[in-house]
């Protein structure tokens, strides 16, 4: 009866020390919830927080740069919560904190016990591009979620081997593909590990071929709305490449920016999960993982995609290397370096938090990156003239553009502004969306752009007559209208990307109709 009652009590023995260290992870995930919710205020609205905003005004199945999720839940979200900084940002904010759970529970699931699970939660927290991830609203935030809620089930159909947990990752990558394609990449990487590995046979089972039609049901709207306006994610993505408007890295350069992404200091505990899915017996099985690192490594740096782009998957190689090193540190003299561990990633975590949380003031963060051991990486050419790196610039200066803008609206006949008869062409989305969020309080109405899902959205019915224009210069203007007023320049934040802006007043069109020239306007880079 002893050796029963010893057999027994091991399994909930080995329960309570997972239910334990989960408890932990919880807690660190509320802390973290709580760091981005008070400190996610602290500059202002982002450029591209505008363009989700404008497209979540504008329900639809697709937009050109961007699937339908992020709009559609910013849309429900401002409903609920409000237009304060910290509504807006409260979908990241949470996804950050989740993250730190999705982690840990990868670790769990590959077989680590109290220490795994901890350290991988640690480094979620940690890694500078989840801390970014947390702070401002994107296609970006929700991305890792995503890509590793697929390698969660991948996981459990292996481990379990119950193939039915195949359907819930084509689920989980359907809504992935509506959030962000590049997940299709991160699919096709798990496709080529299972074929190449011995789970192969996982393609003789109706479960993964179910989860792939679930994957294309859900994705299906999108696809259809694509067709419909012609492949403008495409499109685009032509024109980004054609104008050479990102910074391409060589091979050593893109390894280190990697490694910065998720903290230097993690990049031993990252490369080993690497190496153990490669070769280790014990996470043999989910060899597969390992290649799918691989593939989307090596499709990413070829394109020459931005060092972000493969972010999303550096959650499962942290869990997979915290289980590996876990039984390293199993024996009592090495103790130690457990807690010695934790805290100088921790230490190391806090000392970063200023490139990609906004704890500290303007000024304080310039003189800040005097101390960085590395340089911030600049993705676009046009980034480097900031003051500023571009995630911080892009969050200043909007407030003076609309003021100014206002400035010329309050210049119109009362007939003009109360008609409908004048409007305001913006040149991107970051202005054109400044004016639809934050244009209402100074009585603006809705702008019109050529720029990317603006152009979709046409001119808005308004007339020919009048039409504030910003960013532009005279001479191109005086081609197409009459008459053509400069009102002034805006005189934005010193820390801003968007410098002195110009507008004018423009009246009587010298250009015929919207229909004519309206296909000039468009501009999708």
């Amino acid at each position: 009866m002893a050796t029963t009652a010893t057999t027994v009590s091991a399994p909930d023995s080995n329960r309570s020390v997972l239910t334990s260290a989960m408890a932990w992870v919880w807690a660190i995930a509320l802390a973290d919830l709580l760091f981005h919710v008070y400190f996610n205020n602290r500059y202002g609205y982002f450029r591209d927080e505008f363009n989700y905003i404008a497209c979540g005004d504008h329900l639809g199945w697709g937009y050109v740069d961007q699937p339908p999720l992020i709009p559609f839940l910013i849309h429900i979200s401002r409903a609920v919560l409000g237009d304060s900084l910290r509504a807006i940002r409260f979908i990241p904010a949470l996804a950050s904190s989740l993250l730190v759970v999705q982690t840990a529970v990868l670790a769990r699931e590959l077989g680590g016990r109290r220490f795994a699970i901890l350290l991988s939660a640690i480094c979620a927290l940690i890694a500078p591009q989840y801390l970014s991830n947390g702070s401002l609203l994107g296609t970006n935030c929700l991305e890792p979620n995503l890509w590793m809620g697929c390698a969660y089930f991948a996981i459990l159909a292996v481990k379990r081997n119950n193939p039915r947990y195949w359907l819930w990752f084509g689920v989980v990558a359907g809504l992935g593909l509506e959030e962000k394609y590049s997940i299709a990449l991160f699919g096709f990487g798990i496709v080529v590990g299972l074929l190449l590995t011995e789970q192969h046979r996982v393609f003789l089972n109706k479960w993964i071929w179910l989860g792939g039609l679930a994957a294309f049901l859900i994705f299906l709207p999108n696809l259809l709305w694509n067709i419909h306006y012609d492949w403008p994610f495409l499109q685009l993505m032509r024109a980004i490449k054609a104008e050479g408007r990102d910074v391409v890295l060589g091979p050593f350069p893109y390894f280190f920016q990697q490694t910065l992404l998720v903290n230097p200091l993690t990049a031993p505990l990252w490369l080993a999960g690497l190496f153990a899915l490669a070769f280790s017996a014990r996470l043999r099985p989910y060899r597969f993982l390992g290649w799918s690192y691989v593939v989307c490594y090596s499709v990413f740096f070829v394109l020459h995609g931005k060092n972000y782009y493969l972010a999303p998957i550096y959650p499962m190689l942290l869990a997979a290397g915290a289980v590996v090193l876990e039984p390293a540190l199993a024996h009592p003299r090495r103790a130690w370096l457990k807690p010695a561990i934790a805290i100088l990633l921790l230490a190391s975590g806090a000392h970063l938090v200023p490139v990609t949380v906004p704890v500290l003031s303007p000024d304080g963060f310039i003189a800040y990156m005097k101390y960085l051991p590395f340089k911030l990486p600049v993705m676009e050419h046009s980034h480097a003239r900031a003051t500023l790196p571009q995630w911080y610039s892009d969050q200043f200066g909007w407030d003076e553009i609309v003021a100014e803008t206002a400035v010329a609206w309050n210049r119109l006949s009362p007939d003009e502004r109360q008609n409908g008869d004048c409007g305001i062409f913006a040149q991107d989305y970051g202005q054109a969306g400044a004016i639809d969020f934050l244009g209402p309080r100074y009585g603006l109405p809705p702008s019109l752009s050529g720029h990317q899902t603006w152009f979709l959205w046409g001119p808005r019915g308004y007339s020919r007559n009048c039409m504030i224009i910003l960013d532009d210069s005279r001479e191109n203007l005086e081609a197409l209208w009459q008459n053509v007023e400069y009102v002034g320049t805006s005189a934005p934040s010193r820390y801003a990307l968007e410098q002195q802006i110009d507008i004018f007043i423009c009246r009587g069109s010298k250009f015929g109709t919207w229909a004519q020239l309206w296909p000039k306007v468009k501009k999708w880079r």
